[in-house]
């Protein structure tokens, strides 16, 4: 891109971006965004790049999204870092992707501006990973910030298996039968025992890069959700292309379902 066009974006997105901000309807601002952080791969490639570096840009990229939702009043973010087919790629890779993870989950708990919640199979990872993200956990639990959820080693299948296995064994302890549960069993008992239980299930729903399908991200909360889909890589994902899935986000008639 020629020097003169960088140069006139630089001046005229921050007033284009304000513009937008403006116009946002408080009232029409979701509470919950997933955002599912695609594309850093494919990103490393188009710059001749490995696909570490590719990780490492989209980690830098992940607090100023967090800034970005904290300007507009968002409650909870939920960010896709891992998920649990993912566990399954080179190791090489997947060894410095985890490195990549613990390392910005550790800057986001040291600055104490949000609340770092792990959502996953964290007994699918590797103790010392494991452990990196429960002490972020722990170190913001009083911190007064939003929520972020961290999903790393995620699925939405897995995810439901747990909250059932959860739930049976929560009952099981207090002595109820099978044939009880049956009987009484519906949504909302599942719900207490997803990873996000007591969370707004997400408003809006984001994915980087083209792909236009969810992979399992938040399957059961998602089920009224807004989807928006954006061309970006991750990487490349900017406050102008976020302010533009929220306004997408607050035009539309929401229907649940209806």
């Amino acid at each position: 891109m020629a020097d003169w066009k960088r140069g006139l974006r630089r001046v005229l997105y921050p007033a284009y971006e304000a513009r937008v901000a403006r116009r946002l309807p408080p009232e029409r601002v979701p509470r919950h965004v997933g955002v599912m952080l695609d594309g850093n791969r494919r990103w490393a490639r188009s710059v001749g790049a490995d696909t570490a570096h590719g990780h490492r840009a989209g980690a830098a990229n992940i607090e100023p999204l967090l800034t970005w939702c904290g300007e507009i009043g968002v409650e909870v973010v939920t960010l896709w870092l891992l998920s649990t087919d993912n566990l399954n790629r080179p190791s090489e890779e997947l060894d410095d992707l985890l490195g990549i993870i613990g390392d910005v989950v550790e800057s986001l708990a040291a600055q104490q501006r949000w609340r770092i919640h792990p959502v996953g199979a964290l007994d699918l990872l590797p103790a010392p990973v494991a452990q990196r993200l429960k002490s972020a956990e722990e170190a913001t639990r009083d911190t007064d910030g939003f929520i972020v959820n961290v999903a790393v080693g995620y699925g939405g299948r897995r995810e439901i298996a747990d909250a059932v296995r959860s739930l049976l064994q929560e009952h099981a302890g207090r002595g109820t039968t099978l044939e009880e549960l049956a009987e009484v069993i519906d949504v909302e008992h599942i719900a207490e025992h997803l990873y996000t239980k007591g969370q707004p299930d997400p408003d809006l729903v984001i994915r980087t890069s083209g792909e236009q399908r969810l992979g399992g991200f938040l399957l059961w909360q998602s089920a009224q959700s807004e989807f928006y889909f954006c061309e970006a890589y991750w990487p490349d994902f900017r406050r102008v292309d976020f302010l533009r899935a929220v306004r997408a986000y607050a035009e539309r008639e929401r229907r649940f379902g209806a």
